[in-house]
């Protein structure tokens, strides 16, 4: 990875902890889009196994309000792929997803959104610490600051993902 490349994602995740509140009393990102920010971030620094992907579907699930932000999201985000955005009902449709949000808090419903996963390949973003002792691979965290994240590399491994090791450095923990 360029030198390049690593300083302008520390400076993105130097200035949505930092700038957040600012940002947000000057009309700029607000956490819905600064949420989906991060989340395309860590599409970006994720590997998947083979075969290669035609295109690179983004999942959400529980999460209200947040639409507007996600149709923002750049149209090509990782080697030149089309992107999906797909609002999720059931469970049972998480097999067409690269990468799902999971809004949901309740340790059941987590439950069983982690369970129609089984072994897929996909990275899972949680937004509650549930989400997290559940078995999502990153959690993003509301802290005064702005935002920050935590990072399970034990279980994206499990299913196949590689995380960048810079990623893993701006992580607030790492297990």
């Amino acid at each position: 990875m360029s030198r390049l490349r690593i300083l302008l994602w520390l400076c993105l995740a130097l200035y949505l902890a930092l700038c957040q509140p600012a940002a947000r009393a000057a009309g700029g990102l607000d956490e819905a889009q600064m949420r989906a920010a991060f989340v395309h971030r860590f599409a970006q620094y994720t590997q998947w196994p083979p075969p290669p992907l035609r295109e690179f579907t983004y999942c959400t699930a529980g999460i209200e309000g947040d639409g507007e932000a996600w149709r923002n999201l750049p149209n090509r985000p990782m080697g030149g792929l089309p992107i999906q955005i797909l609002n999720l009902d059931s469970p049972q449709q998480v097999g067409q997803c690269q990468l799902l949000v999971l809004g949901h808090s309740d340790r059941a419903e987590l439950r069983r959104w982690m369970h129609a996963l089984g072994d897929l390949p996909v990275l899972v973003v949680g937004a509650s610490p549930e989400a997290y002792r559940a078995g999502a691979s990153i959690v993003l965290m509301l802290e005064p600051q702005g935002l920050a994240f935590r990072v399970n590399n034990t279980e994206a491994k499990r299913r196949g993902l590689l995380l960048s090791s810079q990623m893993l450095k701006l992580a607030r923990e790492v297990r």
